[in-house]
């Protein structure tokens, strides 16, 4: 069983040595624009272009909440878009964040992590735009990823790292 980490620092220069997963959350509405999707776009295009080739063929190719779609950016570094969240405002039917979701997508990861023998980085997933609160993904992510021994790391950009 391996633990959360959590450290100070962008979630885009995961640190530490070997294979590494930059795990977020996407929505299902084929928006990218906002969050912390920029800051993978400022660094590599091609997160960015597969997610939107993703949508934009969703009727053949899976694209659906708890989905997850893994794009090698550097030899042995991956960004795993994760489709987590319903929509991407608040209104009446709530926050788009959608728990169930993101647990689906972090047992996929995991498989794909134990598979590349890789360790999974982020920023603290689903709490940003997305409206989650860290209380109920925190959890998810110590069951379907830290539970099967894949060391996880999540950044906190800027601000007090305690969970």
């Amino acid at each position: 069983m391996s633990e959360i980490t959590y450290i100070r620092g962008d979630a885009t220069a995961p640190a530490g040595k070997g294979v590494k997963v930059i795990a977020h959350v996407c929505n299902d509405m084929g928006g990218w624009g906002k969050g912390f999707v920029l800051a993978l776009s400022r660094r590599w295009p091609e997160p960015e272009k597969a997610y939107r080739a993703w949508h934009r063929d969703r009727a053949k190719n899976g694209f659906a909440l708890g989905a997850v779609q893994l794009i090698q950016v550097d030899r042995h570094l991956w960004v795993a878009n994760m489709i987590g969240q319903h929509g991407t405002r608040t209104g009446s039917k709530g926050v788009p964040v959608r728990y169930e979701a993101i647990g689906t997508a972090l047992a996929e990861l995991a498989d794909e992590a134990l598979a590349l023998g890789a360790s999974v980085h982020m920023p603290r997933i689903g709490c940003g735009l997305a409206g989650g609160k860290w209380s109920r993904v925190e959890p998810l992510i110590g069951e379907r990823l830290a539970g099967r021994g894949i060391p996880v790391t999540v950044y906190d950009h800027g601000q007090d790292s305690a969970p």
